[in-house]
C-alpha cells in the first residue's frame, strides 16, 4: 500500500506582539506533528529568530525557502515574509507588528489559492492593530469570505463533537435583530448541514438551532423573530430535507446537556453561541470556517497580550487546529473521491438483454 502523502500545513504568525510564534514554536517542536504534516511556516525571519531567542528554542531548526513551490518535505519551512520591524515589543501591539500579521496571512492566503499548500492555521491577530496595516476586514473569517468571494461563510467553534455556528458574526449587538432574515438563517443551517456531512463525516447530522429572544420569545410574548423568522427559517429547512430542530431557548441549551443531542449547534449571534462554547471548552476548541471552498482553522482565543513573551502560553487549542485542518481536509478528500467513484447501475435494457443471452 502507498504511503499517504502528507499534507502542506500553511501557518500564518498573526500578531508579532502577542503569542502566535510561541504557539508555532511549542507546537511543531514536537517532532511527531512533523510526521503528520509538512509544515510551512509564514512569518518574517527576523522576528522568528526573536522570539526564538526571548523564549528559548534555540534548537528549533528549519528549511528557509522563498517559496511554498520549493519545501523541504523532511523539515519545517519557513517563507519570509515582509513587515516586523527591528525589535518586537511583547505586549504591546505596534504598527510593524500589524503589518507582519497582515503580510503574512495575505502571503499564506495567496498561497493556498494556488494550491501550493493544502489547508491554512492562522495564528490571533489583533483585529484593531491590523486595520492600521491596510485590513479592511473584522476578522479572518470575512478576509477569506472575500478573498474567495463567498458572501456567508459559516463560523465554527468546535471541540470532540461540540460544535457551534453562528449566523451573525463580527457585527455590534444593536444591528442582529434587523441582519437575521429567514433567508440568511436557512443559508447558514445549510452550509452547517453540508460542513457536517463533508468535512465531520456525518451521515445525517442534526442541527438544533437557539432562539433570539429570552425562553425563545415565548410564542411572541418577548419578542417576535422566532415566530416570523427564526421558525419559518427552520421550516424551510426541513423542505430541504435538512434535519433542524427549534428554536431552542438558549439560557439553558447547554448547561441542561441538551447540546449532545445534536451533531451541530446555531446561535444567532455571536456571544450566544460562543460564550458556552468558551465556558464549556476554552483552551482545547478550534474555530473553523465553514463554507469555503478551503479549509482554514485557528485557536479559540486572541492574542493574549498580558502573557506574551513569557514562555507560559498553552499551545493545545493551536495544536487541535493542526488536527482538526489535517483531519477536515482528509474527510473532504474522502467525501470526494466517493461521490466521484459512486457504482452506476447498469440500464434496465442491458439486463434484460443478458437475461435473453443466457
Amino acid at each position: 500500500m502507498a504511503k499517504k502523502r502528507r499534507i502542506n500545513i500553511g501557518i500564518s504568525c498573526g500578531d508579532l506582539s502577542g503569542i502566535g510564534i510561541e504557539l508555532i514554536l511549542k507546537t511543531f517542536s514536537d517532532s511527531r506533528m512533523s510526521e503528520m504534516c509538512v509544515p510551512v511556516i509564514y512569518v518574517p525571519e527576523t522576528a522568528f529568530e526573536a522570539h526564538k531567542k526571548v523564549l528559548n528554542f534555540k534548537d528549533f531548526h528549519y528549511h528557509k525557502t522563498d517559496s511554498a513551490q520549493n519545501l523541504n518535505r523532511k523539515k519545517i519551512n519557513l517563507v519570509s515574509t515582509e513587515g516586523g520591524g527591528n525589535q518586537i515589543e511583547f505586549g504591546t501591539p505596534t504598527p510593524d507588528s500589524g503589518k507582519a500579521a497582515f503580510k503574512s496571512l495575505e502571503a499564506a492566503v495567496q498561497d493556498l489559492a494556488a494550491t501550493h499548500i493544502d489547508v491554512l492555521v492562522t495564528a490571533p491577530i489583533h483585529k484593531e492593530n491590523i486595520q492600521a496595516a491596510g485590513f479592511k476586514f473584522p476578522g479572518h473569517t470575512e478576509y477569506l469570505a472575500s478573498f474567495a468571494n463567498e458572501e456567508n461563510p459559516l463560523m465554527v467553534l468546535m471541540r470532540d463533537e461540540l460544535r457551534v455556528g453562528v449566523v451573525t458574526g463580527h457585527i455590534p449587538l444593536k444591528e442582529v435583530s434587523a441582519t437575521i432574515t429567514k433567508e440568511l438563517i436557512v443559508s447558514k443551517i445549510s452550509k452547517m448541514h453540508n460542513a457536517l456531512h463533508k468535512d465531520f463525516a456525518c451521515t445525517q447530522p442534526k442541527i438544533a438551532v437557539l432562539g433570539l429572544n429570552p425562553h425563545a420569545g415565548e410564542n411572541g410574548v418577548i419578542g417576535n423573530e422566532e415566530t416570523e423568522v427564526i421558525i419559518p427559517a427552520i421550516e424551510e429547512a426541513k423542505k430541504q430535507n435538512m434535519y433542524a430542530f427549534g428554536p431552542f431557548p438558549a439560557d439553558g441549551f447547554f448547561g441542561s446537556g441538551a447540546h449532545r443531542k445534536y451533531d451541530g449547534v446555531l446561535a444567532m449571534y455571536h456571544d450566544q453561541g460562543l460564550a458556552p462554547f468558551k465556558a464549556l471548552s476554552f483552551g482545547g476548541g478550534v474555530n473553523f470556517t465553514a463554507g469555503l471552498p478551503v479549509v482554514r482553522t485557528s485557536p479559540d482565543h486572541g492574542t493574549a497580550f498580558d502573557i506574551a513573551g513569557r514562555g507560559i502560553a498553552d499551545e493545545n487549542s493551536f495544536r487541535a487546529a493542526v488536527y482538526a485542518a489535517i483531519d477536515i481536509h482528509s474527510n473532504r478528500t474522502l467525501y470526494k473521491e466517493v461521490s466521484e467513484n459512486k457504482l452506476e447501475s447498469a440500464p434496465p435494457e442491458n439486463h434484460r438483454r443478458k437475461e435473453r443471452n443466457d
